[in-house]
């Protein structure tokens, strides 16, 4: 499926259309549109663990989000070997608004939930 980036993806200011595929339950892949070599791999962060936010006003102004409206999380995964290393940025997670297909990032202040880090290791969520 493909989704329009609003707002602005950090570190990649230019990202404006992105195609998320998914691996499996956990994992998906999200690939520029206009460049493929710009990728990312993503999990659901609720196959993971409890992970509940508010969402801040300016994205869900970003993504034109409603009482009603169809929304989804990732959060992105940097790929490490072995991949028990690999971690995942909690602090800011992307969302989509499935109603108009938009994207966009949240940065959640770590003060407000200090239960979420920049770097978790994925070895860290094994049963």
């Amino acid at each position: 499926m493909s989704y329009q980036v609003t707002g602005t993806l950090y570190g990649f200011d230019n990202l404006r259309n992105v195609e998320i595929k998914e691996i499996d339950e956990l994992f998906s892949t999200m690939v520029d549109v206009n460049d493929e070599n710009v990728s990312f791999t993503l999990v659901k962060p609720n196959l993971l663990r409890e992970y509940a936010f508010d969402l801040p006003a300016d994205v869900k102004a970003l993504l034109d989000i409603t009482e009603s409206s169809t929304v989804s999380v990732y959060n992105i995964l940097i790929i490490q070997k072995p991949l028990e290393k690999s971690t995942i940025n909690f602090l800011a997670p992307l969302i989509i608004n499935h109603d108009n297909n938009y994207l966009a990032q949240a940065i959640l202040d770590p003060k407000k939930y200090p239960n979420y880090d920049i770097a978790e290791s994925i070895e860290s969520f094994k049963s």
